[in-house]
């Protein structure tokens, strides 16, 4: 590859790049980010919906044919490039940078309002103790709680029981980022995650022993063979898989960059994938528990009571669970506090990006860097989040962050790598000299046809559904500015970071190895 591909030429870098302490550290970091709030409240309602027992057919082709695949190719550019989204996209190509920065404008917007759920959770996981909401969780979570206005717009009314634990939330990511990769990130997947399992799995037992609870589980899993002719149950399965497994923005490329090189990819790969379902699976049996026993409570049939997922889900439907369920309090407990830790995981890795960024792109170490990022972040989501005006802005940003940012993104990616740069053969090539399991052309055609024609199908879906039907029915002004509006931003943000110029500090082709990186033994640890 020419200089001309890297910042600055092919001199190496007076500073080695921080790396995971083992394999196993990196594997637990990475099902840390895949598994979210997403996991716990979004599958569970998307199978729901969507087949019932039959959508684990399309739920597994998806994840083999498009979701494993793009996650080996993040891990391809990551580890072979050693740098952030945008570093690692410049040393593939130099017209490729942008890709990566919009990667990273992505995953700030992510940030910024992601936060704010975990702060409710948070209060949630206290309410249960009470069970605060009363007889009317919706308008205790609307009126009370979040004390929504009537008015769509931006407004800096500021809820004090919004406000004070996102400050915390942001001061305990700040300080995890900034002890770095293995004495911060690592050490937090280490304590969080091994908790967020106990937590779910105590939660899973007792919602299987609520009365009615098989009635919930045959509601979820009962397939309806008809539904696998539908093409948007497919687009669903896909949909779900690329939200699912923190592809395509940034995450695993930057958290494949902190491996030591001789490392197993792909076997990681798998461990990660097939953990993070599992843990979709595990979350619809338990949810699915929980809300045949609502059914069972109001005498009603499950389709009746099983709404729809995402806030409503958690803040409505299971404060109404909490308040019928023998335990309530401990249910809630364990509810509300494995959404804090699945939500703490994913939001870690989700500012790393783009610390890992800004210290490539600037020369800076991790605490000046992590500041440099974390306070304009924090001070964003507390300004606009934790008011009276919040929960819309949420709820639209979120929406298209999601559909025309990150499924945008991956579609562009795989396009620009298969036909633009034409580098997955060059990319395979890397993850087969030190994994187990080999990528051949299947993978290529994974990578470069699969994926591509389901995204475009699921882009192309989404556009036409929200230029005939809006949004929600918010005012389109609204819409227009903060969600196509904050959409096409992010490729404008993107480009304008691709033209600062380079720290001499980045002008490695590849960044100083120590012994460990050498080693052998390393790719079986």
């Amino acid at each position: 590859m020419s200089s001309k591909a890297v910042p600055g030429g092919t001199h190496e870098s007076k500073h080695k790049r921080e790396t995971w302490s083992t394999r196993k550290v990196f594997i637990l970091a990475a099902i840390g980010s895949a598994v979210g709030l997403g996991n716990i409240w979004r599958f569970p309602y998307v199978a729901y919906e969507n087949g019932g027992g039959a959508f684990i057919i399309p739920y597994l082709v998806a994840l083999l044919f498009a979701g494993i695949p793009l996650l080996f190719l993040d891990y391809a550019v990551g580890h072979k490039f050693r740098g952030s989204a945008p570093l690692a996209y410049r040393r593939l190509h130099r017209r490729a940078e942008g890709l990566g920065w919009w990667q990273v404008a992505i995953c700030f917007v992510i940030a910024v309002y992601y936060a704010v759920i975990i702060a409710w959770a948070g209060m949630y996981m206290i309410f249960s103790f009470t069970e605060a909401w009363g007889d009317d969780p919706e308008g205790f979570f609307i009126g009370q709680f979040l004390q929504v206005s009537e008015n769509v717009n931006i407004g800096f009314d500021f809820v004090p029981g919004v406000l004070v634990p996102l400050v915390l939330v942001w001061a305990l990511v700040l300080f995890v980022l900034a002890a770095g990769v293995q004495k911060g990130i690592g050490r937090a997947n280490i304590i969080f995650l091994p908790l967020l399992l106990v937590m779910f799995l105590v939660l899973v037992v007792q919602a299987l022993f609520l009365p009615g609870a098989a009635d919930g589980l045959d509601a979820l899993f009962t397939p309806n063979w008809a539904a696998l002719a539908d093409t948007g149950v497919w687009a669903a399965a896909f949909g779900q898989i690329f939200f699912s497994l923190s592809v395509a923005f940034g995450i695993m490329v930057t958290y494949a960059s902190y491996l030591k090189r001789r490392t197993d990819l792909t076997g990681s790969g798998y461990v990660v994938a097939f953990s993070n379902s599992g843990f979709e699976i595990l979350a619809g049996i338990g949810v699915f528990a929980a809300v045949g026993f609502m059914a069972y409570s109001a005498g009603a049939p499950v389709n009746e009571v099983a709404g729809s997922g995402g806030i409503g889900l958690a803040f409505i439907a299971f404060p109404t669970i909490i308040s019928q369920a023998p335990l309530g309090a401990l249910l809630g407990v364990l509810f509300f506090g494995s959404l804090v830790f699945a939500g703490l995981t994913s939001l870690i890795s989700i500012v790393e990006v783009i610390i890992s960024a800004v210290q490539d792109k600037l020369g800076l170490r991790r605490v000046p860097a992590t500041m440099a990022v974390g306070l304009p972040m924090a001070l964003v989501s507390i300004l606009l989040f934790p008011t009276t005006t919040g929960l819309n802005l949420l709820d639209v940003t979120d929406a298209f962050v999601n559909n025309f940012g990150i499924m945008a993104a991956a579609f562009v990616a795989v396009l620009l790598l298969t036909y633009g740069f034409r580098a997955l053969p060059m990319l395979g090539g890397h993850v087969n000299e030190t994994s187990s399991i080999k990528l051949g052309r299947g993978w290529r055609i994974m990578v470069g046809i699969v994926a591509p024609v389901v995204l475009g199908y699921i882009l192309i879906n989404e556009l036409i559904a929200r230029i005939q039907e809006g949004y929600n029915e918010m005012p389109a002004w609204f819409v227009g500015v903060f969600g196509w509006g904050m959409a096409g931003a992010l490729i404008v943000i993107a480009f304008l970071l691709s033209l600062i110029p380079w720290s001499s500090r980045s002008a490695a082709t590849h960044p100083v190895l120590d012994a460990a990186d050498t080693d052998p033994k390393e790719a079986s640890r």
